[in-house]
Formats: C-alpha cells, structure tokens, sequence
C-alpha cells in the first residue's frame, strides 16, 4: 500500500523537481495561469503525473514540450534531472528562443533601472547641450 502512495506525483512538484521552476510555487503559479498544458487542456498543480504524460509549459525562458519517463520526488543536480523527461520543443522553437536572448541586448541602459551615475549624468549633460552652473 505504501507502494502506490509513493507513485503518485503532483505536477508542480514534478516541474519543480526537473528543474523547469526555481521553486515549487512558482510551478504552481504556472500551472493556475494556464501556461501548462495537456493535449491542448490546462492543468491544475495537483493533477497525478503518469510515465508517458506529454506536457506543453510556457516558462519565462522558453516554451517547453516534455514527456515524462519517470517520476523523480526531490529535486536534484540538472544533470540527474533530466534523465526524468525527453525534451520534445521543435528545432525551431529553440533556435526562435536563441535569436530572441541574442538580439534582446542594445547596448542602452535600461530605463527605470537604478539613477545614472555621475559620469553618465555629465555625459548626458554634455550630449543635450546643458551648461553646469
């Protein structure tokens, strides 16, 4: 009886313990916005996952499409991890994911992040045409 009280894995958990989340709230703040997906069907954290299962998940990194080869309880080193899951995301989504992170950078400063330094509040200055007083 213990047996079958092992085998069963909550979703988030499974997510989380494959390392797709950071944490397992977020998991199940994913599976509850409806960012995970079965068949086309959202899912909700608490669902059992099966050996087999297909599962469609949209992280802040990339869209995933994984299906689950065994049920791991805890969270362990990547490398272990994912031997639990086949990695089924189209070539083209990854390259998509790639050229997004490659060409995301402009070389600008990000806008509301942090006041400018001295230097840049001179050079700013300077290019707008401002005299120091």
């Amino acid at each position: 009886m213990k047996k079958e009280a092992k085998e069963k894995l909550r979703l988030d958990k499974y997510l989380w313990s494959i390392r797709l989340f950071k944490t397992r709230t977020l998991a199940a703040a994913a599976c509850d916005t409806g960012k995970v997906k079965q068949a086309g069907t959202s899912v909700k954290a608490a669902k059992s996952v099966s050996i087999g299962d297909e599962y469609e998940v949209k992280t802040e990194a990339k869209k995933w499409i994984i299906k689950v080869t065994g049920l791991l309880h805890n969270r362990m080193a990547y490398s272990e991890a994912i031997n639990y899951y086949i990695d089924l995301t189209p070539a083209e989504e990854i390259d998509r994911t790639q050229f997004q992170a490659a060409s995301f950078y402009t070389g600008k400063r990000p806008s509301k992040v942090g006041r400018p330094t001295k230097k840049l509040r001179r050079e700013l200055d300077e290019f707008l045409g401002e005299e120091e007083e």
